[in-house]
């Protein structure tokens, strides 16, 4: 056995728990003890120790008689954008402070029933609006991974893959609406899969953008992705767009063969001055599978350059529609003036960060008389077009091989980035074009770059095809032997 449980990754420790090397409450106590080791991270906003080890409790006696779910024992951490009932979700902005739901999020009971335990809460951007994890009312996450320098965690799920880099919790639920389950994942050297549109249930997740947010996991490994994912997801008539695809097991097609498996490699991804080392271990990746027996052939995405502006008018539109509702007086915290509008305009500046504030004007600017149909219908035409452009490209290839990101994490505070926000936003220029078409894609490490930070690959797959992710995603982590911080 191990010495530090919290090394163990998903399988491995529901192993050792059915073989009672350990129980389910020294499993946790050992993640509660790296919490308040890492600490200075900030990858936690709200703590729930005594509520995890009485859950620990109750895992215990049931495997002790045989029973107990997929998850049973294991201690997860939950992004703070899923409403937990009992337990205070803000979304990490201001507006919702100290809200504590009546009720659960679908993702999350579906994960109680399977067994898991929750440490807490995970920081995030705020409203899951940014990436970098640095718009967070509680203040910026640092990445496990920074040495003289403190990095951002990439976002908006930064709490999460922090957390889990850091062994601060087995996995971590986290959300994804242009990136922000896989640019986190790539900046922090752990795996992430963001789901079809529609797998994973948004009942009860805090709304950015609603056609494009999708729950995922975030863990150590392709295998812990696959049991979490599974455990996730699910048919829920509470979501008007859950989907009623079963759900299949996806760790049976790990470590199935993956040859004449057709891997397509989108020619408008070497954009100019792509970073050399990632372009390097594309190559690689490429290699990697083609070695195992995989054709690699040359697709194109040619609505791929609109991507990013389409994102930028829609996500935008969406989320000040969603957050209309925090005003004040129907949600979120007040504060107080002369008359009505007063109230309005103070509780809204006080409660909103200047990201949220400034994709709100965005979004209000672009739905209002006379900008919608240049700006916003239009955006939606051309993302029918970028989806368009997936179905073609996977006439001729099974799953696709990306980049997931165009750099390594960067500096906290970065002058570049603060000062111009298109400058973060193209952070997500590999990322965004998938969110939109609502495909899955899952986010690996491949290796590290000259400074030793992590770099991720993106495998982006058919609609409701996560298995041949999977199947790819593991035969590429395989080859890659890439060891965790």
């Amino acid at each position: 056995m191990m010495t530090d449980l919290t090394e163990l990754t998903i399988a491995e420790a529901s192993a050792g728990l059915k073989k009672k090397e350990f129980t389910a409450v020294e499993l946790t106590e050992a993640y509660i003890a790296n919490m308040d080791k890492h600490r200075n991270l900030n990858a936690y906003v709200c703590e729930t120790p005594d509520k995890a080890i009485a859950q620990a409790k109750i895992s215990q006696e049931k495997i002790n008689s045989g029973q107990g779910g997929d998850l049973e024992g294991i201690p997860l951490g939950i992004k703070d954008l899923f409403c937990t009932k009992g337990i205070a979700t803000t979304a990490c902005s201001n507006i919702l402070k100290g809200f504590v739901p009546p009720y659960e999020s679908t993702v999350t009971a579906n994960l109680l029933q399977a067994g898991a335990n929750f440490l807490g809460k995970l920081n995030l951007d705020e409203f899951a609006m940014g990436g970098s994890n640095e718009t967070s009312a509680f203040g910026p996450v640092i990445n496990p991974w920074s040495k003289d320098v403190p990095l951002v965690p990439g976002g908006s799920s930064g709490g999460s893959a922090a957390a889990v880099a850091a062994n601060m919790c087995a996995a971590a639920t986290g959300t994804d609406t242009g990136g922000s389950i896989r640019q986190p994942a790539a900046f922090c050297g752990v795996t992430g899969i963001k789901p079809t549109y529609g797998r994973c249930s948004r009942y009860g997740i805090i709304a950015f953008a609603s056609s494009l947010d999708q729950a995922g996991p975030i863990a150590k490994d392709v295998t812990d992705c696959a049991i979490m994912l599974k455990a996730m997801a699910g048919f829920d008539n509470k979501d008007s767009t859950s989907s009623q695809q079963p759900v299949p097991d996806f760790c049976k097609v790990l470590g199935a063969d993956i040859k004449g498996m057709r891997i397509g490699i989108p020619k408008e991804y070497r954009v100019d001055g792509l970073n050399s080392e990632i372009a390097s271990y594309w190559d690689k990746a490429a290699a990697m599978l083609k070695d195992k027996g995989a054709e690699i052939v040359e697709i194109s995405l040619p609505h791929t350059k609109y991507a990013l502006a389409v994102y930028y008018i829609i996500a935008p539109a969406e989320a000040s529609s969603n957050l209309a509702r925090y005003d004040g007086l129907r949600y979120g915290n007040r504060v107080d003036g002369e008359h009505l509008d007063d109230m309005y305009t103070n509780s809204r500046t006080a409660g909103f960060g200047k990201e949220v504030k400034r994709r709100i004007m965005i979004g209000t600017y672009v739905l209002s008389a006379g900008y919608y149909d240049a700006y916003y219908l239009k955006a939606q035409k051309v993302r029918r077009l970028i989806r368009d452009d997936f179905i073609k490209a996977f006439e001729k290839c099974d799953v696709i091989l990306t980049p997931t990101a165009p750099s390594a994490a960067f500096a906290i505070g970065d002058e570049s980035m603060q000062k111009d926000p298109i400058t973060m936003w193209l952070n997500d220029i590999f990322t965004v074009s998938v969110s939109l078409a609502g495909l899955p894609a899952m986010s690996l490490p491949i290796g590290l770059n000259h400074d030793g930070l992590p770099l991720g690959m993106q495998i982006i797959g058919k609609s409701f095809d996560e298995e041949n992710v999977f199947k790819a995603g593991y035969c590429l982590e395989q080859q890659a032997g890439f060891k965790r911080k």
